[in-house]
């Protein structure tokens, strides 16, 4: 046994007194009459024994009770561990309050029963300890030590957030505030459900700090959640059906039967059908749907699951454009088989222009580039193409028959591609097509059918044949390669366009889905949802306000106030101010583009549109939850304490436990002093009772 204060054990020098008392009080005599002198001495014998036997009782309960008392302040304890922390404390304590403490405990949900692990932890210490309470936010103001008094009010204030962390991240910011006090008894709390794929505690290696971890667990682990959607097609066109993919999945031991779905589209909620979805499986669904006007659209995929709900909705958005534009660069003369291709397609917009007289600064505004037949590629334009390819444009090219191949080349060298060879009047055929590559795939019903292939009187030779082949010659070298470019492509053809060299302009099945297919993949695919809390930068054409003020704001319900700064680079940026639900992100202007920064400051899931002035919606960004909340596997018992290093303790107690009573063993072992207070009020009473009830 060990004494937390033993200076309090010098008080026991107060046992004289009452053995003071006892040999001089007790030993005065009394006067005693008799009537009858001869019973004198029986008398006298018979109350002097029984009287000393009173007394010296008294003496005893009055000792046992001074030392008992003296004991409890010097606050003894068995301790269960070899060393005992001594003088002040500095105890941080994380209440994990991530989406997956909403499940049920019994009765209650898991963030409030570690509200209440939170709060018997603190009770068991000293006023004079300072504390850390932290949260999943890693707010600022919650990375100082406060009272005792403070952190029972800031454990009040925790609510359930979006936000989530790994272990290892929670346990390096509790570290960083540790070393902030002067304290050297540092101590550690996690009170988490131990998600598995978030309790990577082992990476934590710091072993001065003393962690304990005290895992929650719910009642039942089941969840059923939408992981994800995405469309089938890269491009949404206008009165065109679009099919929506969408990934469901059951987090449970069980199967989860009859799973309704439904798609809100155009404000009205169209019912998707049911699954059926095996445990621990997922399942996919298409939703088709019609696009009836152009522009930004809002989608949300919904189903119903209790009693994790945040996951039970994705939302997306998505632009559809009116028109497709293809700008046609004409060497010699226009094409006409170019020209008709699209004329049976309302909402493609074809424009011929002489390569004498371009306007580079319009390229932005077409999603397929052709150049056809030029006589030579200025270095000029090269180097726009592959500005309007990065930047998720296509270009396809047919070059003249008697074209400059070093014009051709130099262009060739700025994609990367190979080396254009002279050109050679032979005849050759097509003898395969790519259906996997986009430009051709979804086109045929029956891939194995007999196409009729493209056969050319002449061609140019591309050395080395590199790229991804759209059509191949019998030997294997490329009639028309596919050159990747950042975030677009360039199709080069080895055969020039000219129908008395080429028949690919006859061949319509092949010629007007590859015309078309090009086009809308000219059109930039754009991320449809983004994850609160992931670091993504959002992307949009940066446009000039009619007052020349260039600051956006994103917006979802609130009205919201600028506050703009600039870098020290000169580049055009604010740092990102939220009021409501209305927030100015951080963002940098580069050319065309402007590119946003939302941060840590979108925290509801929905539809969040890109304002420059007024109401005029730029465009629109969709956010959900993060999905790593949804799956309710957590570490056992065993797996969280294998392999911990010795500073790691885990607390296992049931929910009815006393904390403060646990922690207060973990940190002296068996603490004492409060039977030392039972024992002294019990002493005090029989001294009590023996001196009312036994009488003389």
């Amino acid at each position: 046994m060990q004494f937390l204060f033993p200076g309090f054990l010098a008080a026991l020098a107060v046992l004289s007194v009452p053995i003071i008392i006892h040999l001089f009080y007790f030993r005065r005599f009394k006067r005693v009459y008799f009537t009858n002198v001869r019973f004198l001495k029986e008398v006298k014998e018979e109350t002097s024994n029984r009287q000393k036997l009173r007394n010296l009782l008294v003496l005893l309960m009055r000792c046992l009770a001074i030392a008992a008392m003296v004991l409890a302040f010097a606050q003894p304890f068995i301790p269960l561990s070899e060393g005992v922390k001594k003088g002040e404390k500095a105890v941080s304590i994380f209440i994990d309050n991530s989406f997956s403490m909403n499940a049920l405990s019994k009765d209650a949900p898991l963030l409030e029963l570690a509200k209440q692990r939170a709060r018997e932890i603190v009770s068991a210490y000293q006023v004079d300890d300072r504390f850390q309470i932290l949260t999943n936010a890693f707010e600022g103001r919650d990375q100082r030590l406060i009272s005792k008094e403070d952190a029972l009010n800031r454990i009040e204030e925790v609510r359930i957030s979006p936000e989530t962390r790994e272990m290892s991240k929670v346990l390096i910011r509790q570290q960083q505030c540790l070393n902030t006090g002067k304290q050297e008894n540092k101590i550690a709390f996690v009170i988490s459900d131990f998600q598995a794929n978030i309790a990577d505690v082992a990476n934590f290696k710091d072993t001065l700090m003393e962690v304990n971890l005290v895992p929650m667990r719910a009642v039942r682990e089941s969840n059923v959640s939408i992981d994800s959607a995405w469309f089938e097609s890269p491009v949404q066109i206008l009165n065109q059906p679009a099919n929506l993919v969408v990934k469901i999945t059951n987090r449970s031991d069980e199967e989860a039967p009859d799973v309704r779905l439904s798609l809100r589209h155009d404000n009205q909620t169209k019912p998707a059908g049911s699954l059926d979805i095996p445990a621990r499986r997922s399942k996919l669904d298409t939703i088709p749907f019609t696009i009836l006007h152009p522009g930004w659209h809002e989608a949300r995929v919904s189903i119903t699951d209790y009693p994790v709900q945040f996951d039970d909705d994705y939302y997306l958005s998505f632009n559809v454009a009116e028109h497709i534009n293809i700008l046609v660069i004409n060497g010699f003369q226009t094409n006409k088989y170019l020209t008709n291709a699209f004329l049976g397609a309302r909402y493609a917009h074809l424009e011929n222009a002489d390569a004498r007289a371009l306007d580079y600064s319009k390229f932005a505004d077409y999603q397929l580039i052709v150049l056809n037949e030029l006589d030579d590629v200025s270095s000029g334009l090269a180097t726009e193409l592959k500005s309007f390819a990065d930047n998720g444009g296509n270009v396809l090219v047919f070059p003249a028959q008697n074209g400059d191949v070093n014009s051709y080349n130099a262009l060739l060298q700025i994609f990367g591609a190979g080396a254009l060879g002279p050109f050679e009047p032979n005849a050759r055929e097509a003898s395969q097509l790519n259906s996997e590559e986009f430009v051709f795939r979804d086109v045929y019903l029956n891939k194995s059918a007999n196409l009729r292939l493209p056969a050319t009187k002449g061609n140019f030779k591309l050395n080395p044949s590199t790229g991804e082949h759209i059509l191949t010659y019998r030997d294997g070298t490329a009639l028309l390669a596919k050159y990747r470019a950042a975030e677009g492509a360039l199709y080069f053809s080895a055969a020039p366009l000219n129908d008395q060299v080429n028949d690919l302009v006859r061949n319509a099945e092949i010629f007007v889905p590859m015309l078309f297919k090009m086009a809308i993949a000219g059109t930039k695919e754009r991320q449809i949802a983004y994850t609160i809390g992931k670091d993504e930068v959002l992307e949009s054409r940066h446009q000039v306000s009619a007052a020349g003020e260039s600051i956006y704001k994103l917006k979802k319900v609130a009205e919201g106030s600028v506050t703009p700064q600039s870098n020290n680079s000169g580049e055009a940026s604010t740092t990102a101010k939220a009021i409501g639900n209305e927030f100015i992100p951080e963002q940098r202007i580069f050319g065309s583009k402007v590119l946003l920064s939302p941060g840590t400051q979108v925290q509801n899931a929905g539809w969040y549109k890109l304002q420059l002035q007024g109401d005029s919606t730029l465009a629109e960004f969709s956010y959900n939850f993060d999905r790593r909340e949804s799956d309710l596997a957590y570490k056992s018992f065993d797996e969280l304490s294998e392999g911990l290093p010795a500073n790691f303790k885990v607390l296992s107690e049931n929910a009815e436990a006393n904390f403060s009573q646990v922690v207060d063993e973990q940190e002296r072992g068996i603490v004492l002093w409060r039977w030392c207070v039972i024992f002294a009020l019990l002493f005090l009473a029989l001294e009590v009772l023996f001196l009312r009830l036994w009488k003389v």
